[in-house]
């Protein structure tokens, strides 16, 4: 079966109070997210599933806008700081210099968000029921830049500390998943779609 790993669209910055770390789609982001539905219009997908923050269901939605399909939201793969406080995306930290993103790779942004080895387990585990659920067929899964990381990380037999890499907004990645276990990666950070369009592709590439 094919696996395709989508990170969301632009959010919103710094969207605090009642929202809390679940901000909405940027207006950028909207238009990222319809790029994204078009360039994969001509591809057969058996099930589209999102984390159940607000930046993946608006990122999920156009995919599925003329496809016989509903978008199943699975708990297990929303964001490692999904119980933070507030939201503050990964790129803004590193681009202004902002203490925190040293800290990112150490599990210790906030001390309410879960446990490194915590999340990417529970990672591993919720895409890995996604794969068995879907054998010979093609799924998408919008989520997150650290749920990418863990899941990739797991197939590289690597730690998410010691692979972290920065997924570019609706970027996808694809593996390859054998019913024998075997795990092997298609693509990586794959935004074809957003070329030329002006809209920013992510921390290092407009």
């Amino acid at each position: 079966m094919e696996l395709l790993l989508i990170r969301h669209a632009l959010p919103v910055r710094h969207r605090g109070g009642t929202d809390g770390p679940d901000p909405d789609l940027s207006d950028d982001g909207i238009a990222q997210a319809r790029l994204l539905a078009g360039y994969l219009a001509s591809e057969r997908l058996d099930a589209v599933y999102s984390s159940p923050l607000r930046r993946a269901l608006q990122t999920a939605a156009p995919i599925i806008e003329h496809r016989s399909l509903a978008v199943a939201i699975d708990d297990d793969i929303a964001e490692w700081d999904d119980g933070t406080e507030e939201y503050v995306p990964i790129e803004e930290l590193k681009a202004s210099g902002d203490p925190r993103w040293a800290t990112y790779r150490d599990g210790s942004l906030d001390s309410t968000a879960e446990d490194f080895g915590v999340f990417a387990a529970r990672i591993v585990a919720a895409v890995g029921d996604l794969i068995d659920a879907h054998p010979s067929q093609r799924i998408a899964v919008v989520c997150h830049g650290m749920v990418i990381n863990a899941f990739l990380a797991s197939v590289l037999g690597l730690t998410i500390s010691s692979a972290f890499f920065y997924p570019n907004y609706t970027s996808i990645h694809r593996v390859a998943a054998a019913r024998s276990g075997e795990r092997s990666i298609v693509t990586m950070n794959e935004t074809a779609h957003l070329r030329g369009s002006g809209l920013p592709i992510g921390l290092f590439q407009r």
